[in-house]
């Protein structure tokens, strides 16, 4: 068996020349693949980085309507703080001239057992002045609070005192020691009664 040395080159072509196209192929399954990888890489990245602007966007949207709704109640808190000093900032005022006025009530009862003794003159201009007095407390927003024959209410209510009397019911004021007072709905001074137990 003679071997020809050409056969031997041509086979030795052959199988380099397989072998360099299945590198090439190879190659270029590879050099195919890494891009599509590279894209996919980058699309992945991409959609991380849409996904977190679009969430940082929402986030801000939140913050911003949290700050809105925060400066709203703000807005309403200060609103409501004002009106309310406008109300009641005569309350001090107001509690001092109750103590006044209770004077001059005792005063008048006085003064009412004293009026047959001849000073019903002075006992008339006494009224017309107390009168007035309550008249111009009663514009800025005094108002009594109604007590005697009333169901006992601890919010406007002080008892003091319990008693049995058959006048009235268990558990209304029988008797007003202290008149009480609202300003404008507010109490500034509850009523001071006596209950019938």
């Amino acid at each position: 068996m003679t071997v020809n040395t050409e056969d031997i080159k041509r086979e030795e072509d052959i199988t380099e020349n397989e072998m360099d196209e299945t590198q090439q192929q190879s190659q270029t399954e590879t050099d195919e693949a890494e891009p599509s990888e590279e894209k996919e890489v980058a699309e992945e990245e991409k959609g991380e980085n849409d996904q977190g602007e679009e969430e940082s966007q929402e986030d801000g949207e939140r913050k911003y309507l949290r700050l809105m709704a925060d400066f709203q109640n703000y807005k309403r808190r200060v609103e409501k703080e004002k009106k309310d000093l406008y109300a009641y900032a005569n309350e001090k005022v107001m509690v001092g001239l109750l103590e006044v006025m209770d004077n001059f009530e005792r005063a008048l009862e006085q003064n009412a057992n004293a009026a047959e003794g001849g000073c019903a003159g002075f006992v008339e201009g006494m009224e017309m002045i107390f009168k007035q007095m309550v008249n111009v407390l009663e514009k800025e927003g005094l108002k009594e609070i109604k007590a005697l024959g009333e169901d006992f209410d601890p919010n406007v209510h002080n008892a003091v005192m319990t008693e049995e009397t058959e006048e009235y019911e268990s558990g209304k004021v029988s008797g007003v020691m202290q008149k009480g007072y609202t300003l404008n709905g507010k109490v500034i001074r509850p009523s001071m009664v006596k209950v019938v137990s």
